[in-house]
């Protein structure tokens, strides 16, 4: 679908956020519990990570169920119940075959529209933004629904100190319609990129727990970001000191604050919300944006960047004016599984 430029030329619909909903998880876990089995105090995962609790899914809570709630809440948000294909990013699927995403629309009641799984892992949210761009410009939707899940918490080696502390698990979702570039909720140019020549820095083998090079990683992510940022906000036209908030993946406070320092974007600018969630892998930029939209952070009209890396290894970045949206919190459902829909 595309809208009539001035002079009669044509031009690409833009994708223009219209709903937004998140699910937390319920089990809430403190650094103490983690701290204790580690054999090192609170404040060692605090000042190296930024972390002081995160909240995980309990083993009869999948990813679809996740998925779910928070895609629900997003269709509230949006005032709709219908939307044209479902895009969910996630690095954890309940299984290896089929996809998740197919459950999900058919738990939603959403039947016979296309529905599809995204693995890029942190790196979800700017890939399937991307994908959904191209949808609605090319006339094949006119609205939506992206969802971005992980529960990578249960992928963590508990007894390892370079990630047992790191992770939480949740979902968020965005519902994008079609409309005008430069209005607010539009999705400007998104910058991609990958470096399987490193995939082995943070990697989940078969049938084991998860392995990352710290280090190796922590160089990779500062310098990705801040290079996708730097060209995404160069695409959308904008300087990096038009950026009213600055929005990373919420991987570790340290690496956001490198990237902010790179950018030369003070700290007023950069929002940060992963002391209470942990890294929320592909779903933490949408909860930093819910959780600013709703302390007021967050306000019509900013110009914000978004920026992510994860695992492939992979990298994203984009720009968004923020609109008027409510942010609805999906409460937990009372049926689970695909049976409940049938």
């Amino acid at each position: 679908m595309t809208a009539p430029a001035a002079g009669g030329g044509r031009r690409p619909v833009a994708a223009v956020l219209c709903g937004l909903g998140t699910a937390q998880t319920e089990l809430l876990v403190p650094n103490a519990e983690i701290s204790a089995r580690l054999g090192v105090g609170d404040d060692w995962i605090l000042t190296r990570t930024g972390i002081a609790e995160r909240r995980r899914a309990g083993a009869d809570t999948s990813t679809a169920d996740l998925a779910v709630r928070a895609a629900a809440a997003a269709l509230k948000s949006s005032a709709t119940d219908t939307v044209d294909v479902v895009i969910l990013a996630t690095a954890t699927p309940d299984h290896r075959m089929p996809a998740t995403a197919p459950e999900v629309a058919a738990r939603l009641g959403l039947h016979g529209i296309p529905a599809f799984d995204i693995a890029a892992a942190c790196t979800g949210l700017p890939y399937a933004l991307q994908v959904a761009k191209g949808l609605l410009a090319d006339g094949a939707a006119r609205r939506a629904l992206v969802i971005t899940v992980d529960r990578l918490s249960h992928l963590t080696d508990p007894d390892d100190r370079t990630t047992a502390a790191l992770f939480g698990d949740g979902a968020a979702a965005i519902v994008v319609r079609g409309g005008r570039t430069g209005e607010p909720g539009a999705v400007g140019p998104v910058i991609l990129g990958a470096d399987g020549r490193h995939a082995g820095a943070l990697v989940v083998p078969h049938g084991q727990f998860m392995r990352m090079r710290g280090r190796e990683v922590f160089q990779h992510a500062v310098n990705r970001m801040s290079q996708a940022a730097e060209h995404a906000a160069a695409a959308a036209g904008w300087s990096l000191g038009d950026v009213d908030r600055f929005v990373p993946h919420q991987a570790n406070s340290r690496i956001t604050q490198a990237v902010a320092r790179r950018l030369h974007l003070d700290g007023g600018r950069v929002l940060e919300n992963i002391a209470h969630l942990g890294n929320t892998s592909a779903a933490s930029i949408l909860f930093a944006l819910a959780h600013a939209a709703s302390d007021g952070a967050l306000r019509l009209g900013h110009r914000v960047l978004l920026a992510a890396f994860g695992a492939g290894l992979t990298w994203g970045a984009t720009t968004l004016i923020w609109p008027d949206v409510p942010c609805v919190d999906g409460r937990p459902e009372p049926s689970h599984r695909l049976e409940a829909a049938r």
